[in-house]
Parts: structure tokens; sequence; C-alpha cells
């Protein structure tokens, strides 16, 4: 494994039904940036793949976006960890874009960006979508159940029966570096 994707909010960073707005916003998830800097420890490139339709709502800008991000990655660097990369889509749903998940777009761009195939590659998230565009794109669909993930761990189709599962990103970390 060259590189790990995580989804951010519900993964990394604290959802919120009113969208992440603004970095006062911004609460990592408990063990989700150790998580990360299990990941570089190991030699892993972390990614963040996001939607953040919030751009195209009018709820916050690029500038806070980069805001939100920068104070992500400088958290994650304060305990050893690198977030290599963060893609978003800053499309709404009504945009039918491809890299808007569950559309595979934002994942191929990612992979293509560090010339890795996604065969290879597991895509943490929380949602169905993450998982179809994890799915969608070749690569290795992972859940958590932070975020909503408990939520979609009790609905998943039966075409997702036996990915694997894992209460949080710092469990998961450890699973996957173990392979």
């Amino acid at each position: 494994m060259k590189v790990v994707i995580l989804d951010r909010d519900g993964v990394v960073n604290e959802d919120s039904p009113d969208y992440i707005r603004s970095p006062e916003a911004i609460r990592p998830i408990p063990g989700s940036l150790e998580a990360i800097a299990r990941f570089t420890q190991a030699g892993v490139q972390v990614a963040i793949a996001t939607n953040q339709s919030g751009l195209a709502r009018g709820l916050f800008d690029i500038d806070a976006l980069n805001r939100m991000h920068s104070l992500l990655c400088t958290r994650a660097a304060a305990v050893g960890g690198r977030i290599d990369l963060i893609a978003f889509c800053p499309h709404g749903p009504e945009a039918h874009c491809r890299c808007r998940k569950p559309e595979p777009g934002l994942l191929q761009s990612i992979a293509q960006r560090f010339s890795v195939s996604l065969a290879t590659t597991p895509v943490v998230g929380d949602s169905l979508r993450d998982l179809q565009a994890a799915r969608q794109a070749g690569a290795t669909p992972v859940l958590v159940r932070t975020g909503n993930g408990a939520h979609t761990a009790k609905s998943l189709p039966t075409a997702f029966s036996g990915i694997s599962v894992f209460d949080d990103l710092l469990s998961a970390s450890v699973a996957l570096l173990s392979r």
C-alpha cells in the first residue's frame, strides 16, 4: 500500500448536519490524527477525498476551506503525521459531476496524482457514497463506524457484505498496516 485515501468528515473530522463551515469547526475524531501519523511513519502517503458542496451552496468560500484544510494538516503534523493531498469536489449534487462521490472521479484523480493503482489502495469512509466511489474506482472500500458509519454499517447493501468495518480510523490503520 503506497497511498490511503480517507474521507474527511466522519472519518478524520467530526461531521455536522449543518456542514463544517469554518476552521473553528475542525474537530478531529479522537485517534484520527494518530492514525494519519501511523500511516505517515509507515511510508504510506495520505490523501483526503471530500465532497464540499458547501462551496456551491455559498455556506463558505475557498479561503475558508483552505484555512480548514491547513489547520487539519497542522494538527496532523503536530502528532507526526502528514496529509499529502486534500482533493475536494466543490459541486452540489445537482451538478452531476464525475468528482462528487459516489462517482469515482476524485479517487481517480488522486491515483493519477500519486501514480498508483487504485487496485492496491484502500478508501476509508463512513458513508455508502464513499464505499460506492471506492468500488467504482476499483479501490478497496473500508468502512469506519464514526460519523455516519454506524448507521451505514446497519444498512449496507449485500454488494458490500464482507468489506472491512472498523470502529474508527485508528483501528483501521492498525489493521491495514498489518496486512
